[in-house]
């Protein structure tokens, strides 16, 4: 029997049987009208080599209901801007690149900073922030969604599911989040099932009952890249800039939407893709710097609500933590053995020891400074304060979108932009 059930405090829309897609596609286009949807792309430019956005892009070209997809290009010298519009070119709907790392994108960013709007840091959340800013700037659309661009098992049919829950009028909700299973001959998903369940089940059994704990352990993989939600919710959300970007858009969505307007939904069978290393030795990156953001971004939304982290309770969840977790081995390992799956207990152990180090990397981080760096301003905040910054934000994408740099050759290794070539916005 199909799972079917409703648990936690969000609605959680299955995927039972065989989809209709022809159906929810027609359905999306009956309410294109009223709700126009925009699909951003987060992408690194070294993605466009790969086989995985290739597939999105043959998928995307037979969307129909998708009003415009705005790609937000990061870590792209400028003649490799100019081939990622070559790239995108194909995609029959209005599409533009906002390019981060141009020199016209960089001198917006400095205006804000220069009238004491936070920016966050340079990553996934500040260059998604950028790209949900240029989708608001234009007006066109009333509901956006994000998925990331390294889906190996991508259809018309993940993207529909995606879209129907919020792009669907009828449904009435304003924010949805993806889930997927993360199996093949082996369970993945090791961050979400080691690190981020154990945590939050630690926090609840130290602090009590907490209902933004309550709210996030309701989503079945609150670390998914792919969610969408209503534009008038995007106006009001901050965004984290650094690995705490998942966790950081539910705890502002807890904050500004009601539990009855969210929602979670199946969007398929099998999901791959590109897995990212332990890196159990660098706190700079890979998993362990994942599970260092997450604990500090879940750490100071609790603060932030009054609940009061002291050393001794941190100290304490360490070593609940621990336990949990280890007992969430034993759990996936029988999980493994009934379905006969590869099961490899020595690394889950070497995941948890990771993990367990990163705990401590972000408690003593937040102890010394519980606030942080500050997450990305809302869109309601920028413009309050740069009343005109949207006509500025669509100037410099559209004078990037026409612009076709002279001296490709010098700009190659030039990934911030040569300020000589710089087009007026």
């Amino acid at each position: 029997m199909s799972d079917f059930y409703q648990t936690g405090v969000i609605t959680t829309l299955h995927r039972l049987g065989n989809t209709n897609l022809e159906r929810l596609e027609a359905e999306l286009c009956e309410h294109a009208d009223t709700q126009p949807i925009a699909l951003v792309l987060p992408c690194l430019y070294a993605e466009l080599e790969g086989s995985a956005l290739e597939d999105i892009i043959g998928h995307l070209q037979g969307v129909p209901y998708l009003k415009e997809i705005v790609v937000a290009l990061g870590r792209a010298s400028a003649l490799e801007f100019r081939r990622a519009k070559e790239y995108f070119q194909k995609l029959p709907q209005h599409v533009r690149l906002v390019w981060i790392d141009g020199a016209n994108i960089k001198e917006l960013m400095s205006l804000l900073t220069q009238n004491d709007v936070d920016i966050g840091l340079p990553g996934k959340g500040q260059a998604c922030w950028l790209a949900f800013g240029y989708v608001l700037a234009r007006q066109q659309s009333k509901v956006i969604v994000l998925h990331d661009c390294d889906v190996y098992t991508y259809d018309r049919e993940f993207l529909a599911r995606l879209c129907y829950p919020v792009g669907n009028p009828n449904l009435g909700y304003e924010f949805c989040k993806g889930y997927y299973p993360r199996v093949t001959d082996r369970l993945y998903g090791r961050v979400t099932r080691l690190f981020m369940f154990p945590l939050i089940q630690s926090l609840i059994r130290l602090l009590g009952p907490q209902k933004k704990l309550r709210f996030m352990e309701s989503f079945r993989y609150p670390l998914a890249g792919e969610f969408g939600m209503v534009t008038d919710l995007a106006w009001i959300n901050r965004f984290p800039g650094d690995w705490g970007l998942e966790i950081g858009v539910l705890a502002e969505v807890h904050r500004n939407c009601a539990d009855r307007r969210v929602c979670q939904v199946d969007l398929t069978d099998r999901y791959e893709h590109k897995h990212k290393n332990l890196s159990a030795e660098n706190p700079e990156d890979g998993l362990l710097k994942m599970s260092v953001d997450i604990a500090k971004t879940l750490f100071r939304t609790l603060a932030s609500d009054g609940v009061i982290l002291s050393d001794a309770t941190l100290k304490t969840l360490r070593a609940t933590y621990l336990q949990i977790a280890q007992e969430t081995i034993k759990k996936y390992e029988n999980v493994a053995a009934i379905n006969g799956l590869e099961f490899d207990r020595h690394a889950e152990r070497t995941a948890v020891e990771a993990f367990l180090k990163g705990l401590l990397i972000a408690t003593e981080t937040f102890l010394k400074d519980p606030l942080g760096v500050p997450m990305i301003s809302s869109w309601n905040h920028v413009v309050g304060a740069v009343p005109d910054f949207f006509d500025r934000l669509v100037n410099a994408v559209e004078a990037d979108h026409e612009w076709n740099p002279k001296h490709e050759d010098s700009s190659i290794n030039n990934p911030q932009g040569d300020p000589s070539l710089k087009r007026p916005a």
